[in-house]
């Protein structure tokens, strides 16, 4: 999973970015500090690979990852070239969803690119920015279809579909917005259309607000009422605070989040909302090489799962060995599980779910 984090300069994304993923970016109070993209990998936290390390005794603990990419700050006119537009768009258009990381904080020392704090404002900037490379995008696909209309009438039905969702874009709105109709799912998939990826809007508040609460804080309340109309989640975090946290031991960690009143840091918040954000989930695989978590869109069934560990297992899929990963840890070992008849043995047709753990039998 690849998410990409945006924003105005000066917003606090590269800030948020570093100190998340260690990944010691440029940050600075100047715009456009951050130019190429910088790409950082984190750990997706599961206790339950290590409750699985204590039942396997494995010899190493392989985590899912995410990739995180700090994409270049935007402008006005970014969709025309101005800025680093040309460079943000095909950043973007490489990442799975959007963090959008929003100023709610005020402070003289952080010039923000527009001389004052306004979160609707930033956000509609960004957005427009997307929407308005998408309707080149859906023009240039309109004069397609009504071209190969002249000799095949259902692509001047596409063309009538397009203009539709060119209007809804032209009225200002994200194209994750649109109602599209079942028939023209297929088209519309094909689009590559940035403002229908998925948005967290990362919500950058200061210290005080952490620790005084989120009611006074007006900035906060305009991106939860934007978030609501488009059915995107909007996540409070303070990246100062993460910063501050980045070289602490767990201990620490844990002390210093329930002072503020927070159980998990905001990585750990960023990458559960990521995960409801895509409908991503992730299954288990157990021995005495390696316990290791998998990430898969919620639905997979068990030979594409399978997949994902090897285009062999997929290709020759036999069964997947299951048992769920409560029942195991109640067993407190696969033989005890076996025994009481809890390890099944699972077709093609099986969706795998949260948590199971998997033996995949193959013949290639």
């Amino acid at each position: 999973m690849k998410l990409g984090m945006v924003g105005l300069p000066n917003v606090g994304k590269s800030t948020l970015f570093n100190a998340i993923t260690n990944a010691g970016a440029q940050s600075a109070n100047y715009p456009f500090c951050t130019i190429e993209p910088n790409v950082g990998t984190v750990a997706v936290p599961d206790k339950r690979m290590e409750v699985l390390a204590e039942i396997y005794g494995p010899e190493r603990l392989v985590p899912a990852t995410i990739e995180f990419v700090d994409i270049a700050g935007l402008v006005k006119g970014a969709s025309k070239g101005e800025g680093l537009g040309n460079k943000f768009l095909s950043n973007i258009r490489e990442v799975d969803a959007i963090i959008h990381v929003v100023r709610c904080f005020e402070n003289g020392d952080i010039i923000h690119v527009d001389g004052k704090i306004g979160p609707a404002r930033d956000i509609e900037t960004i957005n427009l920015e997307l929407i308005f490379s998408d309707i080149d995008i859906v023009d240039r696909r309109i004069d397609k279809a009504v071209k190969l209309g002249k000799g095949d009438k259902k692509y001047l039905a596409e063309a009538e579909f397009l203009r539709e969702l060119k209007a809804h874009l032209e009225d200002g709105k994200s194209a994750r917005s649109f109602d599209v109709p079942d028939v023209w799912a297929d088209v519309y998939a094909e689009l590559p259309l940035l403002s229908a990826k998925p948005v967290i809007y990362a919500a950058n508040v200061n210290e005080e607000c952490f620790k005084e609460g989120l009611d006074d804080n007006d900035y906060y309340k305009e991106v939860v009422a934007i978030a609501s109309e488009e059915n995107s989640e909007v996540l409070p975090i303070c990246a100062r605070f993460e910063e501050e946290i980045t070289d602490m031991t767990m201990e620490e960690k844990i002390m210093f989040l329930e002072e503020i009143g927070l159980e998990q840091s905001g990585l750990d918040r960023l990458i559960q909302a990521s995960y409801r954000l895509l409908g991503l989930i992730s299954y288990l695989t157990a021995g005495k090489q390696e316990v290791r978590a998998w990430t898969i869109m919620e639905g997979t069934k068990a030979p594409q799962a399978a997949g994902k560990i090897h285009s062999d297992f997929e290709k020759g899929f036999i069964r997947a060995e299951v048992v769920a990963y409560d029942d195991i840890v109640a067993c407190g070992s696969p033989v005890v599980a076996r025994e009481k008849g809890l390890i099944r043995s699972e077709g093609k047709e099986y969706v795998v779910k949260d948590g199971d753990v998997i033996v995949f039998r193959f013949n290639v």
